[in-house]
């Protein structure tokens, strides 16, 4: 979907239309989860700090994010999906891999279903998707922002390569910030520089991630469509309208966000082993601390106790801190949920 939460407030609000629009943050505070394309055109991007955002573009609009309304349109969108294939593998809301090959409707074509597909969307939605055509994820991933928004871009086998060569490698799917700078550093630009480099160089830069390498820029990528993706995580965080320094407030405040998770947990009815806190100090340098437990989160107050427990851990901190976070993940699979738990009590 193209700005998929920004469309969607700017559909339900004529209002926004036409106008920049980031959902989430706030002028002061905050980081931007989605930016309109007029937004875009100032440099505004998703992740990027509120104050920068506005600095950016001095009439930007902020929306606070609606994810039940989000969700609600990606439902229709994918029963959309799952007219024409069962093979839907959701990346995100608004992002899933389809594959065709065996389509249960449209024409014999993958490219035609993708138009037909985009076309359902924008006449029963109102709202614009880009979708990228080839003969595996990641070249479908890739092709489906060359031609953003509301467009489509397709890779044929036989293009795929000469493709590939001529992509810069911060494009890759898979390919961080890092990871490009790093590639840069020694002299990989473009996906013919990174083919020039040998598996077992790749390996020992970039770990089991250079063998990925090796093979994606030779167009190679065997991962097939999963219909069915399993939640790592489920967590919630806040941002704070002023930095915080006195652990008694930080406290209060880690409650809230507790209040927020354990409904999603509840929800999700999965039983996780570990929980992580995540907080970002005034100069957004940011942490993380985790504990794992015997047996499993069973409750919010044990999960809010174990949380004051990360949050004391080291005596404290050095600067005012901005945000907070908590997840919780490592869930227990269902064969081991059958088992009965052993309770710890902790001295």
């Amino acid at each position: 979907m193209d700005a998929f939460y920004a469309s969607v407030e700017q559909l339900d609000n004529p209002e926004l239309r036409g106008k920049p629009v980031v959902v989430g943050g706030s002028r002061e505070r905050g980081v931007v989860a989605a930016a309109s394309y007029e937004a875009r055109k100032f440099g505004v991007r998703s992740a990027m700090a509120s104050k920068i955002a506005k600095r950016k573009c001095p009439d930007l609009i902020f929306v606070k994010p609606r994810f039940d309304r989000y969700k609600e349109i990606s439902v229709k969108i994918r029963n959309i999906f799952l007219e024409y294939t069962d093979l839907v593998e959701p990346l995100s809301l608004d992002e899933a891999y389809l594959d065709v090959t065996y389509a249960k409707k449209g024409l014999p074509s993958a490219t035609l279903i993708a138009k037909e597909i985009r076309q359902r969307i924008f006449d029963e939605l109102n709202l614009t998707a880009s979708a990228g055509v080839s003969y595996n994820k990641f070249l479908a991933k890739v092709a489906s922002d060359v031609n953003k928004p509301n467009g489509i871009f397709v890779v044929t086998p036989d293009k795929a390569q000469d493709f590939i060569d001529n992509l810069e490698v911060k494009k890759f799917f898979g390919i961080g910030k890092v990871t490009a700078e790093k590639l840069n550093k020694n002299g990989v630009y473009f996906g013919r520089d990174l083919k020039k480099m040998d598996r077992f160089e790749l390996v020992r830069l970039f770990g089991k991630a250079g063998d990925y390498y090796y093979k994606i820029c030779r167009g190679e990528d065997d991962r097939e469509v999963q219909p069915s993706r399993e939640r790592k995580s489920v967590g919630a965080e806040d941002t704070f309208s002023k930095d915080i320094f006195l652990m008694e407030e930080l406290e209060k405040e880690l409650v809230k966000i507790a209040e927020v998770l354990w409904p999603r947990v509840e929800r999700s009815k999965v039983k996780a082993k570990t929980l992580t806190l995540k907080f970002k100090y005034t100069d957004f340098e940011q942490h993380t601390r985790s504990h794992t437990i015997t047996g499993y989160f069973s409750s919010k107050t044990q999960m809010i106790l174990e949380a004051k427990k990360l949050l004391k851990k080291g005596g404290g901190f050095s600067k005012g801190i901005r945000l907070l976070g908590l997840t919780l993940s490592n869930f227990i699979q269902e064969d081991e949920g059958g088992k009965p738990v052993q309770l710890v009590i902790e001295f």
